[in-house]
């Protein structure tokens, strides 16, 4: 999806407090602090961490898919598409970024 990573990362930059790194495996890594809310690598897959309860009803609903390299971890796997599947994407950091900012603001 030629383009899907500059969209992704405009999103996401946008959300007060999100950062962006270059991932330990390559592509670009997004912070709240110093939790990982998601990574993409090119413009074609996106990893994104949940607990695992709020992975299994992801995964369950044909959101994404089991991480392709972890499929028992609480990550998921985003494969990028189709156009429309950058919406998707952003609603699945979005969805890990709003996890990110209620856990800490309950360690406040």
């Amino acid at each position: 999806m030629q383009g899907a990573r500059e969209q992704i990362k405009q999103a996401v930059l946008a959300w007060e407090g999100v950062t962006a790194h270059l991932h330990r495996f390559g592509g670009t890594e997004y912070r709240l602090g110093r939790r990982e809310i998601g990574h993409i690598h090119g413009d074609y897959l996106v990893d994104i961490p949940f607990p695992k309860k709020v992975r299994d009803e992801i995964v369950a609903a044909g959101r994404a898919e089991p991480h392709h390299i972890l499929p028992d971890s609480g990550w998921i796997s985003f494969y990028l598409r189709e156009p429309a599947d950058v919406e998707r994407a952003i609603d699945l950091f979005r969805q890990s970024f709003e996890l990110a900012v209620k856990q800490r603001q309950n360690q406040e």
